[in-house]
């Protein structure tokens, strides 16, 4: 694989600081009381809607950052199922976040509860959004081909005899 250049080192870096702001925005959504924001007992939807934005900045910014560090390499079966994951882990995220809102929670409108249920459906999305990210990263190994390369002419003549038969 090619080394970054130094406008891709750039680029990861600034896109690990835009992941490393949706971390925090996230947190802030997940627990208010980080930054004295927390002005009541239940979860409501601004709450949520900010961690649901926070994760989703940080998801795209984890995508974006993987993408320079690939470097252009062609994307695997891995790399796509892994791309496939961050998206469906952000949905199972934000349906099990909003289950309540969007009517296939246990409780209804007037009183809405962010549940344990909930709650797993929001680690479950985030964990399967990390394992995506992991499998789009470029894993490469690192081949010893010097020894391996055969000459044209050898390759030919180990084809042999037992080719001909």
């Amino acid at each position: 694989m090619r080394a970054l250049t130094r406008m891709q080192t750039r680029l990861a870096r600034l896109w690990m600081t835009v992941m490393f702001i949706g971390l925090l925005i996230f947190m802030v959504g997940i627990q208010p009381d980080l930054i004295g924001m927390n002005r009541s007992i239940t979860v409501g939807f601004v709450q949520i809607g900010v961690w649901l934005t926070g994760l989703g900045i940080l998801l795209v910014a984890a995508y974006s950052t993987v993408r320079v560090i690939r470097n252009g390499k062609p994307n695997s079966l891995r790399a796509d199922i892994g791309i496939r994951l961050i998206a469906t882990g952000y949905v199972v995220a934000a349906v099990g976040s909003l289950a309540d809102f969007i009517g296939v929670g246990a409780h209804r409108m007037p009183v809405v509860h962010f549940g344990y249920i909930q709650m797993i459906g929001l680690v479950t999305g985030v964990l399967l959004s990390m394992l995506g990210v992991i499998l789009y990263m470029p894993w490469t190994k690192e081949a010893n081909t010097e020894d391996k390369t055969l000459n044209p002419a050898e390759e030919i003549s180990n084809l042999g005899v037992e080719s001909l038969h």
